[in-house]
């Protein structure tokens, strides 16, 4: 069964025909072509890997089908610079030593940016718990904590 569908990544349309059982995270990778959203555990929603936003909001898009994104607006890593320059969580994930392989960063990203969107002036424990549903296996999170924290104050 197929259906079309109208969805709207970082500000461009894409109409398309597609099987009603799409995941979003694939017809973002697949069909609108963004690979900075990943699948990190396997179409379970464990990992925060594949995080985006839907109308500002995150959600983890392996857990949604691409139908239920019809006629809203995603948000995907790639969205989160602007006219060439770095988001601040961006730069601060750079300056702070945030990544290591980098798979999960792209899910963090997208998860602190709405959380700063909410919290903007969060502690160390409120960033923690905002990051519970990203798993990163590199770094720890000390640097992804202090990132943030830093954004934070950068974007006050």
């Amino acid at each position: 069964m197929y259906k079309d569908v109208t969805i709207t990544i970082n500000g461009e349309e894409y109409q398309e025909h597609i099987p009603v059982r799409l995941l979003l995270v694939d017809f973002i990778r697949d069909v609108a072509g963004l690979t900075g959203t990943h699948v990190g555990c396997t179409y379970e929603g464990v990992c925060g890997a594949c995080t985006i936003q839907i109308d500002s909001e995150a959600v983890k898009s392996c857990l949604m089908l691409a139908v239920q994104a019809d006629g809203h607006e995603v948000a995907t890593v790639e969205g989160l610079a602007q006219d060439g320059k770095l988001h601040p969580l961006q730069e601060e994930f750079n300056e702070h030593h945030a990544l290591q392989c980098g798979y999960c960063t792209p899910g963090i990203l997208m998860n602190a940016e709405e959380f700063l969107k909410e919290n903007p002036d969060p502690s160390e424990d409120e960033i923690r718990e905002a990051l519970i549903g990203n798993l990163c296996r590199c770094t720890g999170y000390v640097n992804i904590v202090t990132a943030i924290k830093s954004a934070a104050e950068k974007m006050a």
